[in-house]
């Protein structure tokens, strides 16, 4: 296709600062009102003269496609983030590029099949398991915290059968534990502690440095840096050792978790994985693998909490399919309407709720040329909102997802997990989690919202600004 010099449109910001106050108060709706307002494709930009930064964000599902599918080799991951992300958490899947993606792709893709994440499953459902005994030791008179923040309501708690929960808190927790499982086996909980004390930590570091027009060297010694420095010793430190030992066991070693199998990975055109790219690969997962389910898991509970008649419908679904049982892998099938209450789930709350790229050439998107070396984004959160492809689309509708509507949509209109080559890997693993753990959970308990409203902001995923409460009965 020609190039054309069009000029992209997009708000025109602050004489001196651009947009960049409202991407930093909410980059997430800023995003939203350029769609509304300047069309698919839109320019925005942040920043004093001298320190100032152009953003181009593609908002449409034909857009998002182009960017991340058809014309995938011209948007690359080669921006500050993923460059702050790759010097904190190593060079897997998420952030490795050209030859070297390609092989580990090569050599992880088998431990993804279908069947092979069906083997999980065992190891999700211990982990939900034991989360509701948790919730059944600790069950009890009490009343939730209602002070401050729009749109709570009081909650009390007021027998042994009912408790108020932050359901983020509670399922970051538990898809922390139940990815360290699957990857570690016997050491889950060596591995635990030590990420959720550093994660955090080293979150928020390269958040800070991956969004700002200056940085000191790591190497400075400031507060920051030594402060996510030490984090990353310590995260790297249990990853090695479990990592070595696995290594160490060589074809001796006979468990299924995922650790054992990727020391074990291997072919005779790409070698196999050297320790730190063992590494690299457990840190990307822990950091991809728990807080996205999380984020889809926790909105999923809030948005049944919120509406009792879907809630209902979802519960008696897997009472009719399981009748009290501990679900399988088999049973997924049988859950259609709780998939499409998680797919709804993640149409409103999408766990990356933004994704960038960098272009390589000029490129004429939507009518509109994006110049070579410019930053872009294609945004979940946005696209899922487009009025184009969703009818009043900040309503709650899992019936959206009946194959008959999915049909008729764009492939692109819906796209939580990403897509083209660099589509998460982990999708079928993550859909199978969150389905089962939301079977358990509702054949358990009846939930009820104490915040309606959650607040939420663009971290490295959708994180919430707010607390998330609900009220927990047993059944």
């Amino acid at each position: 296709m020609a190039i054309t010099e069009t000029r992209v449109p997009g708000p025109a910001g602050l004489p001196l600062l651009g947009s960049m106050l409202d991407l930093r108060n909410d980059s997430l709706a800023t995003y939203v009102r350029a769609l509304r307002e300047h069309g698919d494709v839109v320019r925005l930009t942040a920043g004093p003269p001298g320190l100032r930064f152009e953003l181009y964000g593609v908002f449409s599902a034909e857009g998002a496609q182009q960017v991340l599918a058809t014309e995938s080799a011209n948007f690359r991951k080669d921006n500050a983030f993923y460059q702050e992300v790759r010097e904190s958490f190593g060079n897997g899947l998420l952030t490795s590029q050209d030859d070297d993606y390609l092989r580990q792709r090569r050599l992880v893709q088998p431990l993804f099949t279908r069947r092979r994440v069906d083997g999980y499953a065992e190891a999700v459902t211990t982990e939900v398991a034991a989360l509701m005994s948790r919730w059944h030791a600790e069950a009890g008179p009490g009343t939730a915290d209602t002070a401050g923040g729009a749109g709570r309501t009081a909650a009390a708690a007021p027998d042994a059968d009912t408790r108020v929960v932050d359901v983020v808190d509670e399922m970051t927790r538990l898809t922390l534990r139940a990815v360290a499982r699957i990857l570690f086996g016997v050491d889950v909980e060596a591995a635990v502690d030590v990420v959720e004390r550093c994660f955090p930590v080293i979150g928020e570091y390269v958040l800070r440095r991956g969004y700002s027009p200056l940085n000191v060297p790591r190497d400075w010694p400031t507060r920051a840096n030594r402060r996510a420095a030490a984090a990353s010793r310590e995260l790297n430190a249990v990853c090695d050792r479990i990592v070595e030992e696995r290594r160490a066991q060589g074809a001796a070693a006979t468990g299924e978790d995922l650790l054992t199998l990727l020391a074990q990975a291997g072919s005779a055109e790409d070698g196999s994985l050297d320790a730190a790219e063992i590494r690299d690969q457990v840190l990307v997962f822990l950091l991809a693998g728990h807080e996205t389910t999380a984020t889809s898991l926790a909105f999923a509970l809030h948005l049944l909490a919120r509406h009792p008649e879907q809630q209902e419908r979802a519960r008696a679904e897997a009472a009719r399919a399981l009748d009290g049982r501990t679900p399988t892998a088999a049973d997924l099938d049988a859950l259609p309407y709780l998939t499409r209450v998680l797919k709804e789930a993640m149409r409103l709350y999408p766990a990356a709720p933004v994704i960038g790229r960098r272009a390589v050439a000029a490129t004429v998107v939507g009518g509109h040329t994006v110049p070579a070396g410019a930053d872009v984004i294609v945004a979940p959160w946005v696209t899922h909102r487009h009025p184009r492809y969703w009818e009043d689309p900040e309503r709650f509708d899992p019936e959206r997802f009946t194959p008959e509507a999915e049909k008729d949509r764009p492939r692109y209109a819906w796209f939580p997990f990403g897509g083209g080559p660099r589509a998460c890997i982990g999708q079928h693993l993550s859909m199978l989690e969150s389905v089962l753990a939301l079977a358990m959970i509702l054949q358990e308990y009846e939930l009820t919202a104490v915040d309606r409203t959650v607040p939420v902001q663009a971290a490295i995923t959708l994180r919430p600004a707010g607390p998330a409460r609900c009220t927990l009965r047993r059944r």
